[in-house]
């Protein structure tokens, strides 16, 4: 028995219909009337679907059916692209950058965690919400990821989902003695990572450079021995090699793992003072490094963390650049980069 939906079937706009026959096998007719008497026709609308469903199973979808969504980035911003500013001051530009989230970082890179402390948890949250803006994160590599459990209950009563710092341990380790050093690292985080638990809270280590994380390697191990969903990677693509390809199967291994993706790149680097022009080359659009890449891939494993495009300026402290309307500017000029970036993927 051969089962038709044709034109006089269905909605007298539609442009298609399926003819589906058994065994499995389906043409496109278009506007043609339909080579079965109505009498003899069988189909309905649930049969006409379960059809559809088991003859898509057994042909390839074509491609334009599987194209994925394309990645939208959960922009948040960091306080300390504007240094020592008031908090007062940052919070209203947070939605002009296209983000809804603060990361509030500490000294010597900002002071607005000290600024918190200061103006006292309810004032702060009523600053965030007169901005319909929440506390997406709080950096604190001062801590160390052995020091947060007051910063993980902080974290929860201000609704803030994540803390990123550090990892902790030797150096300059490779191949076992390095996936022993990471081994070693994660059980000593169990009883924090039990805290992160219970307040909700990810604890999300940065490959910084100099330190236990810092290389491909290391990442790949400490996301497979990883022990909790609680503990996860801020991945900066300034402290890897400028390598696309690499930085790319990077994103693509670790996978769930990444809980915030840095839009940061090497550039001249950020340890030396050199003109401002030089300085700036860090940020996304700016430096040689190609994003397209990166974004590729960040949108293949359907990537959800946040979003922070970075920089550090030379001193530490000040903002990236002299005013606050000029760093907004700058960060919607890296975010602009991106979604060029993404259009083309």
């Amino acid at each position: 028995m051969c089962h038709w939906l044709c034109q006089c079937c269905v909605d007298s706009n539609a442009k298609l219909y399926f003819a589906l026959a058994e065994p499995v096998a389906h043409t496109l007719v278009r506007n043609k009337e339909c080579p079965v008497p109505h009498d003899k026709r069988t189909i309905d609308r649930r049969n006409f679907l379960s059809a559809t469903i088991a003859t898509a199973a057994a042909f390839s979808i074509p491609k334009f059916a599987l194209a994925a969504p394309k990645l939208k980035p959960k922009y948040i911003l960091g306080s300390c692209m504007y240094g020592y500013t008031s908090v007062d001051e940052i919070v209203p530009e947070v939605a002009k950058v296209g983000a809804t989230a603060l990361d509030i970082w500490p000294k010597v890179h900002g002071n607005q965690r000290e600024q918190l402390d200061e103006m006292g948890e309810e004032k702060f949250a009523a600053l965030l919400k007169k901005h319909d803006v929440t506390l997406g994160c709080i950096t604190q590599y001062k801590l160390g990821p052995f020091g947060l459990q007051n910063e993980m209950r902080l974290a929860q009563r201000l609704g803030c989902r994540m803390v990123i710092c550090g990892g902790s341990g030797p150096k300059n380790l490779k191949g076992k003695e390095l996936k022993a050093a990471v081994g070693t690292f994660v059980e000593k985080l169990k009883p924090h990572l039990a805290v992160a638990e219970e307040t909700g809270v990810t604890i999300a280590i940065e490959n910084h450079g100099n330190n236990l994380i810092d290389s491909p390697d290391s990442l790949k191990w400490l996301a497979e021995l990883r022990t909790s969903e609680n503990l996860g990677i801020a991945f900066a693509p300034y402290h890897l090699e400028q390598d696309e390809k690499l930085q790319s199967d990077l994103i693509r291994t670790l996978g769930s793992s990444i809980a915030m993706f840095y839009a940061w790149q090497h550039g001249m680097g950020c340890h030396v003072k050199l003109p401002k022009e030089q300085e700036l080359l860090q940020m996304p659009g700016r430096g040689d490094l190609d994003f397209v890449p990166l974004l590729a891939a960040l949108q293949d494993i359907n990537y959800e963390g946040w979003t922070e495009i970075f920089m550090h300026p030379v001193p530490r402290g000040i903002p990236i650049l002299d005013t606050t309307d000029k760093v907004t500017a700058e960060i919607n000029r890296s975010r602009e980069y991106i979604t060029r970036c993404l259009s083309s993927i």
